[in-house]
């Protein structure tokens, strides 16, 4: 007589383990998906589809006239980018912004750096006053503070009434093409110094007092100190300020835009005040191709900071 084969309880638990185990993933992730899902509904609505439909009509000749029949408009290929690096004064654009980051980004991160030293090593009763009127430009609506700037830099504004006073005309500063884009410049430093003041604070703040003593200790100076021990200990805080500046300088838009419309002569002509006057033209693939190229110049410039200033660890 055959015998029968024999059960293995301790592969049937286990089964039983894995298909439970298996079950309560499955539970999970469709728990997760059902939270996420409002807001992918919601990003692919108002960001993945406008940002497709965007890089598509940079390939195409459409227009405003072609709003009504999208389909009629014809696929130029790389015309658009072609068209781009062909105009003067896109690229006198590019140049313009290019400017304005290289010289206006490391004066924001000196002079905050040299506002959040003052802080850290000041009255530290003090720091949440101080800290609030620094930042307070940050939060201030961009409009509001550019009009401000415009009263004060125009030809009988504050800043020329108080040059007189000490016997110096001051210029016309954002009707000159020799003044124009520093005084946006400085007003811009005022405005974004108070983030990287704040970025830069927390950072220095995380530095340990032992080392700081240490070195002081073995005779270093404070300026020695600075160079061989704060600096290296701040590269991440750099990184971080110097990738969200940057970003924020290369889509400089507002000021321009209130102040002086781009002008005069273009000496104020940015990428982003370009894409818009083309958009206003009703010239979308164009405009598409200019916003594609900025985000790939952000892109690289992001990644060669992530290099220059990338830590150790």
């Amino acid at each position: 007589m055959s015998s029968l084969p024999r059960l293995d309880n301790r592969r049937i638990g286990s089964s039983t383990q894995n298909g439970s185990m298996q079950f309560v993933r499955r539970r999970r992730t469709l728990i997760a998906w059902g939270f996420s899902l409002p807001f992918v509904v919601v990003f692919a609505i108002f960001m993945l589809i406008p940002l497709l439909a965007s890089l598509l009509m940079s390939f195409t000749d459409i227009t405003a006239r072609d709003i009504q029949t999208p389909f009629n408009v014809n696929v130029t290929g790389l015309s658009n980018y072609i068209h781009l690096f062909q105009d003067p004064r896109y690229l006198h654009s590019l140049g313009t912004t290019g400017m304005f980051v290289i010289v206006g980004l490391p004066l924001t991160m000196i002079v905050a750096l040299a506002f959040a030293m003052a802080l850290n090593k000041g009255l530290r009763h003090l720091n949440a006053f101080f800290r609030a009127l620094f930042y307070a430009p940050v939060v201030a609506s961009t409009v509001a503070v550019s009009v401000v700037w415009r009263y004060i830099l125009q030809q009988d504004g504050l800043l020329n009434t108080i040059l007189a006073f000490v016997g110096i005309q001051g210029p016309d500063w954002l009707h000159d093409t020799r003044t124009a884009l520093p005084a946006l410049m400085i007003m811009t430093l005022w405005r974004n110094m108070g983030t990287l003041m704040i970025i830069f604070l927390a950072g220095l703040q995380s530095i340990s007092e032992e080392v700081l003593e240490a070195a002081q200790m073995d005779g270093a100076s404070q300026w020695r100190t600075f160079c061989s021990i704060t600096l290296p200990l701040l590269k991440p805080t750099l990184l971080l300020g110097a990738v969200l500046q940057s970003v924020v300088y290369l889509q400089f838009f507002e000021e321009s835009f209130v102040m002086t419309q781009g002008g005069p002569l273009d000496s104020t002509l940015s990428a982003s005040y370009y894409i818009y006057e083309k958009f206003g033209f009703g010239q979308y693939g164009i405009s598409s191709a200019a916003s594609y190229v900025l985000f790939i110049i952000i892109a690289v410039v992001s990644l060669l900071q992530f290099k220059i200033l990338k830590s150790e660890d």
